[in-house]
């Protein structure tokens, strides 16, 4: 008895076996992702070519703004080739960064802003620093973000940052001669002025603040509508369905 005569089909082609590892790309959230970039960076940008607050660079919003060009820039290059979105770890971190830039210059800093020199870049890069770049983080968070991602175990990782720059600012200024400009580039990390215990309680004041916006931002985002899947489901709802065989 010979064995039944297998049913000739067509042989199925590659990209039908092998699903793509990308997803459509999406042009309208790299664009706004790309612009966000650009506003972050030229912040920084235009600081350290006009010598706003100096040295600019040692400054937590400048350093801010450099990770949070990087992050957005990244990001936007995902979005334009397809690619699942940046970890919650670190979009959450990014967030975190950009809130407490803005709510720490216009709640705390903002008395002690360097003044004008009168040609208009002091207000353009503070602008740009201390309320576009945080704005533009939260619309990229709010509108292209699924929500329900972020976790109370994320926050020491977002935290991380802060606590990196108190040690990098403190260590700078233990290396520089007493009486050396912007030796401590806030008033409240002055060393000379509170002596190493008072800067550490108020950073460890600040750090336990920073802790609770992260758990109002976790808290938030469980509980804010998901508007990046409303446009993608009113997108597919208006793409007419790609042309295939019966499934």
């Amino acid at each position: 008895m010979t064995a039944p005569r297998a049913t000739l089909l067509p042989r199925p082609r590659a990209a039908e076996v092998l699903p793509d590892p990308a997803g459509p790309r999406r042009p309208w959230a790299t664009a706004l992702r790309a612009t966000a970039c650009g506003a972050a960076f030229a912040g920084p940008v235009i600081a350290l070519a006009t010598g706003y607050a100096p040295p600019a660079l040692i400054h937590f919003t400048v350093l801010a703004s450099l990770l949070v060009a990087g992050a957005l820039g990244w990001s936007a290059v995902r979005s334009w080739r397809g690619g699942p979105p940046l970890s919650p770890r670190l979009s959450g971190g990014v967030l975190l960064l950009a809130a407490v830039t803005m709510l720490m210059y216009h709640l705390v800093l903002v008395n002690h802003a360097e003044p004008d020199t009168g040609t208009g870049w002091s207000t353009t890069v503070s602008v740009l620093l201390h309320t576009v770049t945080p704005l533009a983080v939260a619309a990229d968070w709010l509108l292209l973000t699924a929500p329900r991602a972020l976790r109370l175990a994320h926050i020491p990782l977002w935290l991380s940052a802060p606590a990196a720059y108190l040690g990098l600012t403190l260590a700078r200024g233990a290396l520089l001669s007493p009486g050396a400009p912007a030796r401590y580039p806030y008033p409240f990390l002055d060393v000379d002025t509170y002596g190493y215990t008072g800067v550490l309680t108020q950073a460890l004041a600040l750090g336990l603040l920073f802790a609770a916006l992260g758990v109002l931002i976790t808290a938030v985002d469980h509980l804010r509508p998901n508007v990046a899947g409303w446009f993608q489901h009113r997108r597919n709802r208006i793409s007419p369905p790609a042309a295939g065989g019966l499934k």
